[in-house]
């Protein structure tokens, strides 16, 4: 009898666990997550497995409309930017204002996604805490086999901080090569510049040793034509005009402002009286002044004396404005 009595509430607790199984699903197994908690405390009910499914839609909606505002936020900032004050009462300079804004709309952009994800794992039954640690684990190995990301990404900001250049400069970088050209962008992973051949030219941030900027956005190139004694001042300054505007009308991509034309001058100590030409041009592309420019000059001065010749057109290149009177 005793052991039939043992026996009742054994049989009656097998029963009771078959009665009440496991659970199989995931939803079921998650109790307590971030999500649950919020929509328990504005519903007062417990959420079921539809309910977790449509607030995971909700939740990716969410966060695809915040990631939206905070890009046109962003952008509405720089927009603003461009009058040199925004509307917080700063002064910033354009350049380097619109490429930190860009940094920062794309840190908060991961930092939004990096947390969504682990919301919606853990709606799957994955550990928040475990998440966020397996990512830092995973994040600093990445770092330790990916050395030359590291570089580029300090050597970016470096760039950005240093005033180096901007975006908008002219600048001649060493790298494994020499490049010229306009920058376009300066990012965390990349410096990007568009070269004389309209080349969209993608260069890593570690392989950069050296910098050259072109203040002025330019090479100053000055020609100084000699004036024939025989002829005409006006009629040969005219002559000069001409050929200095028709060669910026013909080569306008590579000689970047209208030349200025300088008075005539008087040589101190020499005999002879001359004009200078300032010409701004696109870095390495003098041989257009030297050779084209000169050609087209003294044959234009021909027509005053027969006997003009190349070294009577002197080309040189100096941090200097031309003067003007």
């Amino acid at each position: 009898m005793e052991s039939r009595r043992h026996a009742a509430p054994v049989a009656e607790g097998i029963l009771m666990n078959t009665t009440n199984p496991p659970p199989d699903s995931p939803w079921e197994l998650v109790h307590d997550t971030i999500v649950g908690r919020i929509y328990s405390h504005f519903s007062h009910h417990e959420s079921s497995t539809g309910t977790r499914i449509l607030l995971i839609v909700v939740l990716a909606i969410i966060v695809h409309v915040l990631v939206k505002i905070t890009r046109h936020l962003s952008e509405w900032l720089i927009h603003k930017s461009q009058a040199q004050k925004n509307p917080l009462g700063f002064v910033t300079q354009q350049p380097k204002f619109i490429t930190l804004t860009r940094l920062i709309v794309s840190g908060i952009t991961f930092v939004i996604y990096f947390f969504a994800i682990g919301l919606i794992l853990q709606e799957f039954g994955v550990n928040l805490t475990a998440y966020l640690a397996s990512a830092s684990v995973v994040g600093l190995a990445i770092s330790f086999g990916s050395q030359g990301l590291v570089q580029d990404v300090v050597i970016g900001l470096t760039l950005i901080f240093s005033d180096a250049m901007d975006i908008g400069d002219m600048v001649e970088i060493y790298c494994s090569t020499t490049v010229i050209g306009r920058v376009e962008e300066i990012g965390l992973r990349f410096t990007v510049l568009r070269n004389f051949y309209n080349q969209v030219v993608f260069i890593p941030n570690r392989t950069i040793a050296n910098v050259s900027r072109f203040p002025h956005g330019g090479v100053y190139a000055y020609a100084d034509i000699q004036i024939p004694a025989e002829a005409d001042r006006d009629r040969a300054v005219g002559a000069i005009r001409n050929v200095a505007r028709g060669m910026w009308a013909q080569f306008a991509a590579i000689i970047l402002s209208e030349p200025e034309i300088g008075p005539v001058e008087t040589a101190r100590g020499g005999n002879w009286d001359f004009v200078r030409v300032h010409f701004k041009i696109w870095p390495g592309q003098g041989g257009l002044i030297e050779t084209t420019f000169r050609q087209q000059m003294v044959n234009a001065m021909k027509t005053f004396n027969p006997n003009y010749t190349d070294w009577q057109v002197a080309v040189t290149y100096r941090n200097l404005t031309a003067v003007k009177r």
